[in-house]
């Protein structure tokens, strides 16, 4: 009996949801739960070059810098403190010099992935890794007695490098 395209085959790989990852900060304890990660992108500037003896008039397209935008978090309000100490110590008026970290994104393949029983790390992930972040803006969830919606909170952070190590 051949198998359809939606059967039970252990060889078909289905694509990974969006809706489960896991954010982890080098600094901060604990975990904080985040509903939304947006803006993870890299971007090559081309730089464009002709040397003035050349027999063609087309440039020469060369790598240039690569840049990368912040990524917001958007999480619900809780009290828990370790998240939020980092954060407070980034947008502070009154501060030192600013803490930089490591932060993890991981996409969970919840399907195929299973706990490794040595290290506690779940395997068929996708990880993005961004170097020396912090947090840049911080918005305050709206508060309005009409609705009851969950306040959501929001972070902007800037960071240098974008690894990607998988």
């Amino acid at each position: 009996m051949a198998k359809g395209p939606y059967s039970n085959d252990k060889d078909l790989a289905y694509p990974l949801t969006k809706m489960n990852f896991r954010v982890s900060v080098d600094s901060v304890e604990g975990a904080a739960a985040f509903s939304q990660v947006t803006g993870l992108d890299a971007t090559v500037d081309v730089i464009e070059f002709r040397q003035g003896n050349a027999s063609s008039l087309a440039p020469v397209k060369i790598p240039g810098l690569v840049k990368h935008g912040n990524v917001t978090l958007r999480f619900g309000y809780t009290l828990d403190s370790a998240f939020k100490t980092w954060l407070i110590e980034c947008v502070s008026e009154v501060r030192g010099e600013i803490p930089r970290n490591n932060v993890q994104i991981e996409l969970v393949d919840i399907n195929g992935g299973a706990p490794n029983q040595t290290s506690n790390e779940i395997t068929g992930t996708r990880v993005w890794l961004l170097t020396n972040a912090w947090v840049t803006k911080y918005t305050a969830p709206e508060l309005d007695a009409k609705t009851s919606d969950v306040a959501i909170e929001s972070v902007e952070i800037a960071y240098e490098e974008l690894v990607i190590p998988n």
